[in-house]
């Protein structure tokens, strides 16, 4: 048998080689990180979640000035309040908890980094939906859309940069983009969830919100099984003007991810959500997995599958080691 001619593993052979032949790299800019604020001054660790924390507003001054040194692309706020109600009105009080913090973070770091703020009701609400609910106990779409363009002003006021519309509600973006434009606020950009499943993996962000939720949210987030579905939703968000869709959660639908990738004409993020990231914690502190390459490898995946940016836990983790990398 003759020699192969065309032998691929030469592009292998040395760091130098596969350094200069790699198709995708991942850069501290494409990076977001989710922050969780409560009220008061205390930090809490989040149990399911090993080192990340519910922050103070001071705490997370500290980080998000962290964060812009590391060089990732922003920070995407939560708020935990004390008091919620049926209608989650401290998420539109001035002085709620989600609203302080942006204004705090926007006066620390101003352009250093996109500050960008959760517009869902899932926090602010005592039955832990991310909707108005109807008296059938349904949540009632067109209610909570007056509640999403109210929450758009709120916090575009205190200095939102980029509003993450994660309530999957039908008309969410138009409703949104109008309010947002008839108030002055036309320059504020819509980062709309457009694929977001309801998913299993979304179990620690629960404690990280402190959630109260009671049922399920499938009657709203999206199947798991229906991929044609997510790419669906996305082009009604792209028609009413989102500026950048969303496919969340990530690593499990990467094959949405590359679909709606291909046909989204404006920026496409993905999340790498609460599970994704503890169970490689939880394996990687068994010693069963390499914990840095796990968490390289998957975020690498993300962005293979078709992501401009990558909303993580990991990320300024991961820029200091771009970083120290490239230095």
């Amino acid at each position: 048998m003759s020699n192969p001619v065309i032998r691929p593993r030469r592009l292998r052979t040395t760091p130098a080689l596969r350094r200069l032949a790699s198709e995708i790299r991942v850069h501290p800019a494409e990076l977001v990180l989710p922050m969780f604020v409560r009220e008061g001054n205390e930090v809490m660790p989040i149990q399911s979640m090993p080192g990340v924390v519910q922050h103070s507003v001071d705490s997370a001054r500290r980080a998000v000035v962290a964060a812009a040194e590391a060089g990732i692309g922003g920070v995407m706020l939560f708020g935990v309040p004390d008091v919620r109600d049926a209608t989650g009105t401290g998420a539109t009080d001035p002085n709620g908890i989600l609203n302080v913090a942006t204004r705090a973070l926007v006066d620390e770091i101003g352009d250093a980094l996109v500050v960008q703020t959760d517009l869902c009701l899932d926090e602010f609400t005592d039955h832990g939906h991310c909707g108005v609910l109807a008296t059938d106990g349904r949540v009632d779409n067109d209610a909570t859309l007056l509640r999403y363009s109210d929450m758009a002003v709120a916090q575009a006021s205190s200095g939102s940069a980029l509003l993450g519309l994660s309530g999957m509600m039908d008309g969410q973006v138009a409703a949104v983009r109008s309010s947002l434009d008839a108030a002055g606020f036309e320059d504020t950009a819509v980062l709309a969830y457009s694929a977001k499943y309801a998913s299993a993996y979304y179990g620690p962000f629960r404690e990280a919100v402190a959630s109260t939720l009671v049922g399920n949210r499938r009657t709203y987030q999206l199947d798991p099984a229906n991929r044609r579905e997510g790419v669906r939703e996305t082009q009604i968000d792209i028609d009413e003007g989102a500026d950048i869709v969303m496919v969340k959660p990530a690593g499990s639908y990467l094959d949405v991810l590359a679909e709606v990738a291909a046909m989204s004409p404006v920026p496409v993020w993905a999340y790498q959500v609460s599970g994704e990231y503890a169970m490689i914690e939880a394996a990687a502190a068994q010693g069963w997995i390499d914990r840095r390459r796990a968490v390289e490898e998957s975020i690498l995946s993300i962005r293979r599958a078709g992501a401009d940016a990558v909303l993580t836990y990991w990320a300024v983790e991961l820029a200091n080691w771009l970083n120290e990398e490239r230095a």
